[in-house]
């Protein structure tokens, strides 16, 4: 019958819908916390809020009526109408932008995955872990980028399963929007632009010159995409900053002799705060006072990478170190409530475990589905450097999301197995190569 709606499709709808509300409550019950008070309650440690009040103001991009280029400049865009809106009472405006980028992050993850011929009950499963996880859930109160990382991720993800170059042009889109929310995506948009270009991982043997053309275009309008913002700081500070002036204080701030002494060979489990970090920190401030930002942030940088070459060992100890926090199964108990820290560990247990059998899978590292282990290596490699802690990788959640869904138990008994993870191979039509399961009518990569 012409134009019946499939009763399965509308059930599956109809499941997605009931994750996104799950989702917005979730978000909803932390942000009661912040939502409908004055500033003085809402979290903004990085200052977000008064870049917003600026430009809405029409004093630009600026601090105190300074121009700044030491914060990426998409989050405070996106505030600045709620800025202008609620004034000095920004909560409420900040909360519904945020469950909005919430439930858009979890419909985002679900339409990649279907894009990506996942089953059906897979993307549910995707959709919910992006919905329940205890560090994307928890940022959403924050006034900071986390919320809009992730659905930027998630757009990134759902972009790239869209075939051909429109889905390159698409990409491209996201990752500069992604750059400038937060510069550390860069890395992976350039690894996503490499793996493209590789024969090997392209199951449908698409030509060379049709790969090539969709790894140029990817970063051409990436590239255009972040353009403005540097050629406003070219305008502002004469030269073109991509990214910030605050790369060199993040690369210092993760390396530096305070640190190294007090958390890096300090006692297991130390955390570095208190008036030693406050002392280093006010040396920066007094050391580039009286410079231009980006001289400042050059000079920073110069500084920490001769500190790095001085002493190669620390800084490997300290890098192993980042990359424990960035992947740890729980915040730091300095710092949290122990029962806090079992719920999240037990919690991202079981995650991590669907994530090594996800990445197990071989359509995992095909095209398009390498776009979500490339931005977990992309964001990896940049924290083993800068300063990092466990909420750093709420940015990349979808993308965790999308490979542990698609997770083989291989401990399921063999009937259940098949029903829930199906087995995967490679198949030659002409010159087209594509993946096939033993469940009839669905297929994976």
């Amino acid at each position: 019958m012409s134009g019946a709606v499939d009763p399965a499709s509308q059930a599956w709808r109809l499941a997605l819908a009931g994750v996104v509300l799950i989702g917005v409550v979730a978000r909803a019950a932390v942000l009661a916390h912040g939502a409908g008070l004055p500033e003085g309650r809402l979290d903004d440690p990085d200052n977000y809020l008064p870049l917003a009040r600026s430009l809405a103001s029409g004093r630009g991009f600026a601090i105190d009526g300074r121009p700044t280029a030491y914060r990426p400049p998409l989050y405070p865009l996106i505030l600045a109408p709620v800025a202008a809106a609620l004034g000095d009472r920004p909560a409420t405006g900040v909360a519904a932008l945020h469950l909005a980028l919430g439930a858009g992050c979890i419909w985002l993850t679900a339409s990649a995955a279907r894009r990506q011929r996942l089953a059906p009950g897979r993307a549910l499963v995707a959709a919910a872990l992006v919905a329940c996880d205890p560090v994307l859930v928890s940022q959403s109160r924050v006034v900071m980028t986390e919320t809009l990382a992730a659905f930027l991720a998630a757009g990134t993800l759902a972009a790239f399963s869209v075939p051909g170059r429109r889905g390159a042009a698409l990409g491209g889109v996201m990752f500069g929007l992604s750059t400038l929310c937060r510069p550390s995506a860069w890395p992976a948009a350039w690894l996503t632009a490499a793996a493209r270009l590789l024969p090997g991982l392209d199951p449908d043997a698409t030509p060379a010159r049709e790969r090539l053309l969709q790894a140029a275009l990817l970063l051409l309008v990436a590239t255009a995409t972040a353009a403005p913002w540097a050629l406003r700081n070219a305008r502002v500070f004469g030269e073109p900053i991509l990214t910030t002036t605050h790369g060199g204080y993040t690369l210092a701030l993760a390396n530096n002799p305070v640190y190294y002494d007090e958390v890096v060979n300090g006692p297991p489990g130390a955390v570095w705060s208190g008036h030693n970090q406050w002392l280093w920190w006010d040396s920066v401030n007094r050391a580039g006072r009286g410079l231009a930002e980006p001289e400042a942030d050059r000079r920073l940088r110069r500084e920490t990478l001769q500190f790095i070459a001085a002493r190669p060992r620390d800084f490997a100890r300290a890098s192993l170190q980042r990359l424990g926090r960035f992947w740890g199964l729980a915040p730091a108990g300095v710092v949290y409530p122990k029962a806090l820290r079992f719920a999240t560990a037990l919690w991202t247990v079981p995650l991590w475990v669907a994530l090594v059998l996800g990445l197990a899978r071989r359509p995992t590292w095909y095209w398009p589905g390498i776009v979500a282990p490339l931005c977990l290596i992309g964001l990896t490699l940049v924290h083993g450097v800068y300063w990092t802690d466990l909420r750093m990788r709420a940015a990349v959640v979808p993308a965790i999301a999308l490979i542990a869904a698609g997770a083989v138990w291989p401990c399921l008994p063999a009937s259940l197995r098949g029903l829930t993870a199906p087995r995967t191979g490679r198949k030659k039509s002409g010159n087209s190569v594509r993946f096939y399961c033993s469940n009839p009518g669905e297929t994976l990569g």
